[in-house]
């Protein structure tokens, strides 16, 4: 019971002080140890052999996917083609669809794996524009913005290259396009439901006579939890807020040269995981030097590395004069993919730590025995939950899948379920409680917006947390009758 008492003190812990601030590569460490010390383990060796040893695993198995997301995403930031993505979806569905637009140019660009931070610098500033012209209350656009970048993209649709879809696939062998109907269905649920949620609030106040509101338009300047919350990502506020103040306009990238890449994204990424590197000779992979494993621990991981470096490549080519200093976009994107892999990573470790300890048996019979005979709900269950505590998606499931990943995957063999529906129900779960007050990208969003969570975080909390569990028990539900689709 005093093992029980330090894994919830230490959980406890680590909630609390990420809230207020404190570096996940300190605390995840030092409230593994806290936990251990309740035990009675050896903690040097806890440390050295196990938060180390998984921390390291994880980054071993996703850096290019961290790597080479930021620096995507930062290309297509530094070209322009971020604002003509934005800019086009305003012109093509006309002045009067302002929160539709917001929520696709959203969308579209976090689909092909745009980081949500780089989504929210470059679209507030237009959906502040079109929210004033059209008189919706500002007060509205962060959950807009959290509506197209933090829920269906990242978490339900096929195919996307975040590693929210990533992490399942080498614990489950699987591919970035696994149970396709079932993402597709509960994607369908978050949109509409959010959709018609903000436009149902945006005709209530102008029922009501509520305008846009008196807000400063210009980027705020950033306070100290801002800071904290971008750094945590890996961005520093100010120097992105100082830096699009003082970038000169240039010529943007006509529409469909902007969402080139994103095509790029995806296309490349269906064709390397479903037709050419299952025909690749592989054979080398069963020796030790290489892990002794097969195709499918590694074929996600791969598809989405190719198709990113060609997207990569692409969008260069393409904006080569647009590009003012193409070293510096590639250093930046490189820099900002370093803090979030490590603090996943540390979270990761954080996790091993506790899965370790005698206490964790406790843990995880509780867990298991949620659901029933259904683990899909136990998994469901475990990975939201873990989610909200973090507060991260990719760290709740990191967690979950690290210590409970292989017991699932038994699980769900023995009920006859299929490892993608594993994989899709996972990544489903990761979005709900992950957009909890405390969470990074919710404060960091609020603070580009100028927005306190008094004034937003209710209407962002419908889209980014209601809905997606409404989503994840209909994915469940279908899951269970039909099967992988």
């Amino acid at each position: 019971m005093i093992g029980l008492l330090g894994v919830v003190l230490a959980l406890g812990l680590l909630i609390f002080l990420a809230y207020r601030g404190v570096s996940v590569l300190l605390l995840a460490p030092l409230c593994a140890l806290l936990a251990a010390l309740f035990a009675g383990a050896p903690l040097l060796g806890l440390y050295t052999q196990v938060f180390m040893g998984s921390a390291g695993s994880f980054i071993i198995s996703f850096f290019p996917l961290f790597l080479l997301g930021a620096i995507f995403g930062r290309l297509m930031d530094d070209s322009g083609s971020a604002k003509a993505i934005a800019q086009g979806l305003v012109a093509q569905l006309g002045g009067g669809q302002a929160i539709l637009a917001v929520v696709l140019a959203c969308a579209i660009l976090t689909y092909g794996g745009v980081s949500l931070f780089v989504v929210a610098f470059a679209i507030y500033p237009i959906a502040a524009s079109l929210f004033r012209d059209q008189n919706i209350p500002k007060r509205l656009i962060p959950a807009t913005i959290a509506l197209g970048a933090f829920t269906f993209t990242m978490t339900a649709l096929p195919g996307t290259p975040a590693i929210q879809n990533a992490i399942p696939m080498p614990f489950f062998g699987t591919s970035p396009f696994a149970a396709p109907g079932i993402g597709i269905l509960a994607a369908l649920i978050m949109f509409g439901a959010g959709q018609w949620w903000l436009m149902r609030r945006a005709a209530a106040a102008r029922a009501l006579g509520e305008g846009y509101g008196v807000h400063p338009d210009a980027l705020p300047t950033a306070d100290k939890a801002m800071r904290e919350c971008a750094a945590g990502q890996g961005y520093d506020v100010t120097d992105l807020v100082c830096e699009k103040a003082a970038t000169p306009s240039r010529p943007l990238p006509p529409f469909w040269l902007a969402v080139l890449p994103i095509v790029v994204v995806i296309v490349a990424n269906l064709l390397f995981s479903t037709f050419v590197i299952p025909s690749w000779d592989v054979a080398f992979l069963a020796e030790p030097q290489f892990g002794a494993v097969g195709l499918p621990s590694v074929l996600g991981v791969w598809s989405i590395i190719l198709a990113l470096t060609l997207a990569i490549l692409v969008l260069i080519a393409t904006n080569w004069a647009r590009l003012v200093s193409l070293t510096r976009s590639l250093d930046d994107g490189a820099n900002a993919s370093v803090l979030p892999i490590f603090n996943t990573a540390s979270l990761v470790g954080f996790g091993a730590v506790v899965a370790a300890l005698p206490a964790f048996e406790i843990v995880r019979v509780g867990v298991l025995g949620l659901g029933g005979e259904n683990p899909l709900v136990s998994l469901a269950i475990a990975v939201n939950i873990l989610a909200g505590i973090t507060g991260s998606a990719s760290g709740g499931m990191s967690i979950a899948l690290s210590t409970l990943g292989s017991t699932y995957l038994e699980m769900a063999t023995a009920a006859g379920i299929a490892p993608e529906v594993l994989h899709r129900i996972t990544a489903i779960a990761t979005g709900g409680l992950d957009s909890l007050p405390h969470n990074g990208a919710v404060v960091t969003l609020l603070a580009i917006c100028g927005l306190t969570h008094r004034q937003s975080y209710g209407d962002l909390a419908m889209v980014a947390v209601v809905f997606p569990i409404g989503a994840l028990v209909v994915a469940i539900v279908a899951a269970t009758l039909f099967g992988a689709f």
